[in-house]
């Protein structure tokens, strides 16, 4: 068997190639809070050239295609503070594919294996970038209009000013501001 395993892409969207060992996995938001898979260790890590922003449209985890709410995703330029996980060899398959299923509803994402620096050094990571020809893709949006969207969506996943706020209180505890993210919680909650 081959040391590299590939995993199905989601229709239209390529398979990729995993390195050959460990698998590492980059999260930046609620995988952040809720991987959802095992790992051997959790590492503060950056990834450089993309950033956190609230820019997709969710038709399917926190709000619907008649009711659409807003997620995050790794939007160019910046850089992005999140959480590293480092997966077992024997297990990153199955963490890959479990990745893919969660987060590839739709090809919104694209699945990207970039480098992140930890404070043991570098790692390159499984991350999913936003794609900005999908009509998911919400663009550059104020914290108001953010909230207006986000203040009554709900979806599978459940409500989107719940999305919000745990992202924002994840952030906090890793001591991570993010000004624009906490606006448009504030607006939710002033809202209410």
């Amino acid at each position: 068997m081959d040391a590299r395993t590939e995993v199905t892409g989601w229709d239209g969207v390529a398979p990729l190639q995993l390195p050959e060992g460990e698998l590492w996995v980059f999260g930046y938001g609620s995988v952040m809070w809720r991987p959802g898979f095992a790992y051997l260790e959790r590492r503060r890590a950056r990834l450089h050239g993309y950033h956190r922003a609230l820019c997709v449209w969710s038709w399917w985890h926190r709000g619907s295609p008649e009711a659409p709410g807003l997620v995050l995703g790794l939007d160019r330029g910046g850089s992005c503070v999140g959480q590293a996980y480092r997966i077992a060899a024997d297990e990153k398959q199955a963490v890959a594919a479990y990745l893919y299923e969660r987060e590839m509803v739709t090809p919104v994402y694209v699945p990207h294996l970039l480098p992140v620096r930890h404070d043991r050094g570098q790692a390159t990571a499984l991350t999913f970038l936003v794609d900005r020809t999908h009509p998911q893709y919400a663009g550059r949006l104020t914290p108001e209009q953010a909230a207006a969207v986000v203040r009554d969506a709900s979806g599978q996943s459940g409500a989107n000013p719940d999305y919000l706020a745990s992202t924002v209180s994840h952030l906090k505890e890793m001591g991570l501001r993010n000004r624009w993210l906490e606006r448009a919680e504030a607006l939710v909650h002033g809202a209410r």
